[in-house]
């Protein structure tokens, strides 16, 4: 109750005077910002604690104690993104409804089915860090703290405000929540439905799997009634509805229905290297990650450093994660791509006829459990739910007609898998040598690590808790009798340490080494093209520096592009205006830069835009088997050309690749929050790939030379002067200084703020 009533204080402070209407967005949103100078009382701290933004709106972290660092992390990350933060643990609990109503109850189910269901024990923390629950335990009452401060200030971010949404107590369990998926699971049934269809052979050659090998139907698989409808429900629930404005908001947001913004890539992107001294011009270490997730508004990733006795790292999280996931300490830096193992597995149980809660294991029956939980629904009855788990998992499809039930595994249901929280461990690693044993903590998610030190090593380690199977490869369902169990979790994951080529690059393609047992085969056959590039970029007895790093992360040539070319070369079309297109191709570099007119072309003829107004693929590949290689260019080139005339007008002076090429941020529900939308250079296939949402390059010769970005800003809060401020640097392929050193944070410094212990 009271604090509906202090959110009522805060809506009726920003009251037009004298009338009953709200005052604008701008004034709600101004009288939500955090405090970022001065000084504020907080119950929780031993020793005062000093927050130094710098103009970028990295804050920097100074405390005397472990505890005392991680109660401000929480404290500051809550208020740049306590909004982002409630929405996410919301979502991973299955209890968006309550909030959002009806619409987010499928959404919901799936989340509470799929949810990591342990205890909160030492084993499950201590695998992230021997101090784990003492700092977690820091970290959640921080973020307790700025609400109750905000709350009794009225300055909650301005969508509690707005919506009446109130946040609610941070716990350690909230740290340890996992948003699962169904990961490779899907590719498994869709292979399934594939040999159901072509045979086994033939499905495996569609496939393409890396490496490839055999493709054999596990005994007792039935993988004709593997029906659709089984992979439906891995698609249940959806995106999140987006939340109402209360009513005497509504006038002034402009907020819609429907739902949420996603943010995305289009292709998979991360790239990570680290150059050893004998590359780099300086004699020690480069560290370079562009890891590319989700781009969207707020940023998936936020810039931190932390300093304590024992702690002194810089880097970023995902918030609400606590710590730094990707950073360096003053000895060490370290970056991350998916390396993509098989973490996930299909069951198909046998139902017992006489009582469809029983499964058939081992020749007998046995129990499903049977969780029964209350969804709470805003403006509905709550939904009362019935979620079942085999010894293999929860059952997300049941089959009563055919007798089965469709259970997922997981190795995100083990203990320790909380996402990045094993970063605490890299965090206080000394060299690459002792970052190879504690990335052995690190099991979700799967990711290559690698590292650099300022003794000059290199190492690399592909981590994540993977299932050892024995007999049988994880591509296809397996019968639930007993006969396709998990033999514990593989130790035998590759690492390098100090290679001879002086460098390690990855980039989510195949890193198994010859003749070593798959990871994971990919649903589709591994793109090479970015890893290949940066062969070509990374040459044998060059001195490199950091400013090399950044014209590589932002590398635009496709090299399917340039394999293409020549297929533009020694014919001119009929056309004139198919022909002015094909030269420009034909003399094109295969750079896709934000002004190509070429690739805006060569793309609009690669995917074959426009040919559902032609019949679609079925009807094109018709004409292709009736014309010649040279013809099928050319009506596809004519194709694109109508495209692009329609898409970007008829005055070919004006096509450009980034028109087509663009990254949009809007806000959850208030448009008129949105940031500009911004052109990029790079694309599928390239190094840049789609766009990063976070860069990082360590200059271990000097931290303070060390460069990153962050998109769009490091604040969620509107109206914030950190809300958009790096935008346009990241859309034109700019990065700014992270301060490292006393000296570097003092001369960056914009804000401080110091947070004392409550007398």
């Amino acid at each position: 109750m009271i604090r509906a009533l202090t959110l009522l204080a805060i809506a009726a402070a920003v009251l037009v005077e004298g009338q009953n209407r709200p005052a604008s967005l701008d004034a709600l949103a101004r009288a939500a910002l955090a405090r970022l100078d001065g000084s504020v009382e907080l119950r929780g701290l031993a020793a005062p604690v000093t927050v130094t933004r710098d103009r970028w709106g990295v804050p920097h972290i100074a405390a005397q104690s472990t505890s005392d660092l991680y109660f401000a992390q929480g404290f500051v990350m809550a208020q740049d993104r306590l909004w982002q933060m409630e929405m996410w643990r919301r979502g991973a609990e299955g209890r968006l409804a309550e909030v959002l109503g009806p619409a987010a109850v499928s959404r919901d189910r799936q989340a509470r089915l799929l949810k990591y269901r342990g205890e909160v024990d030492d084993e499950e923390l201590k695998v992230y860090h021997p101090e784990a629950r003492q700092i977690m335990t820091a970290y959640a009452a921080g973020v307790n703290a700025f609400i109750e401060t905000a709350t009794a200030a009225g300055a909650l971010p301005v969508e509690f405000v707005l919506t009446g949404i109130q946040p609610e107590p941070w716990t350690i369990g909230s740290l340890l929540l996992r948003q699962n998926s169904f990961g490779d699971a899907t590719a498994e049934l869709q292979l399934a439905r594939s040999v159901a269809q072509l045979g086994a052979d033939e499905a495996n050659r569609r496939r393409g799997p890396d490496p490839f090998e055999e493709l054999v139907v596990p005994e007792g698989l039935d993988v004709s009634i593997i029906g659709d409808e089984v992979m439906a429900a891995t698609r249940a629930g959806g995106p999140a509805p987006r939340p109402t404005v209360l009513p005497e908001f509504a006038g002034i947001t402009g907020a819609i229905p429907g739902l949420q913004p996603d943010g995305s890539v289009a292709e998979p992107g991360s790239n990570n290297w680290v150059l050893s001294g004998a590359l780099s011009a300086t004699g020690k270490p480069i560290v370079a990650n562009d890891p590319h997730r989700e781009v969207a508004l707020p940023s998936l990733r936020y810039i931190v450093h932390l300093s304590a006795p024992g702690w002194d790292v810089a880097g970023s999280s995902e918030p609400p994660f606590l710590g730094v996931a990707i950073g360096h300490n003053d000895r060490i830096g370290w970056g991350l791509t998916i390396v993509g193992t098989d973490q996930h597995d299909v069951y198909v149980e046998e139902l017992n006829p006489a009582n469809a809660n029983e499964v058939k294991v081992n020749g007998k029956w046995e129990p499903l459990r049977i969780v029964r939980e209350t969804i709470a629904v805003k403006g509905a009855a709550p939904e009362e739910i019935e979620l079942k788990f085999s010894r293999h998992g929860p059952i997300f499809y049941t089959d009563k007609v055919k007798g089965r039930a469709y259970a997922l595994r997981s190795a995100l249901h083990q203990p320790g898998t909380a996402p990045y929280l094993a970063g605490l461990r890299l965090s206080q690693v000394r060299d690459c040598k002792s970052f190879l044993d504690a990335a052995n903590y690190w099991n979700s998610p799967s990711e290559n690590l690698i590292c650099g030190d300022i003794d000059g090593n290199i190492s690399w380690q592909a981590s994540a808790l993977t299932p050892a199977r024995k007999g049988w490869s994880g591509r296809l369902p397996v019968p639930g009798t007993g006969a396709y169990e998990w033999e514990g979790f593989r130790k035998d994951l590759p690492r390098e340490l100090n290679p001879s080529r002086n460098f390690i690059a990855t980039a989510n393609h195949n890193i198994q080494p010859k003749g070593y047992r798959p990871l994971m085969f990919k649903a589709v056959p591994t793109p090479f093209d970015r890893i290949e590039r940066l062969l070509q970029l990374i040459k044998p007895g060059a001195k490199y520096t950091v400013e090399d790093s950044a014209r590589w992360q932002h590398d635009a040539l496709s090299l399917r592009a340039v394999a293409d070319l020549p297929r533009f070369k020694g014919w001119a079309a009929s056309d004139p205006e198919v022909e002015a297109a094909r030269a420009e191709v034909a003399a094109w570099d295969g750079v896709y830069t934000r002004e190509s007119r070429a690739a805006a072309v060569y793309e609009t003829w690669r995917t074959g835009a426009g040919e559902g107004a032609r019949g679609g693929r079925g009807q094109a590949a018709d004409a292709e088997a009736t014309t010649s290689p040279r013809e099928q260019v050319e009506a596809r080139l004519k194709s694109a050309v109508e495209v692009l005339k329609k898409t970007q007008g008829a005055d070919r002076s004006q096509w450009r690749w980034g028109r087509m090429h663009t990254r949009s941020f809007s806000h959850a529900f208030v448009p008129a929050f949105n940031l500009p939308t911004v052109e990029r250079s790079g694309g599928a296939g390239t190094v840049a790939a789609d766009g990063a949402s976070y860069r990082e390059i360590f200059d271990l010769a000097n931290w303070d030379r060390s460069l990153v970005i962050n998109t769009p800003g490091q604040s969620g809060q509107p109206g914030s002067k950190f809300y958009g401020n790096l935008l346009q640097d990241w859309a034109d392929n700019k990065y700014f200084n992270l301060a490292f050193s006393k000296e570097a944070v003092e001369k960056a410094a914009a804000h401080r703020l110091t947070l004392t212990p409550a007398r």
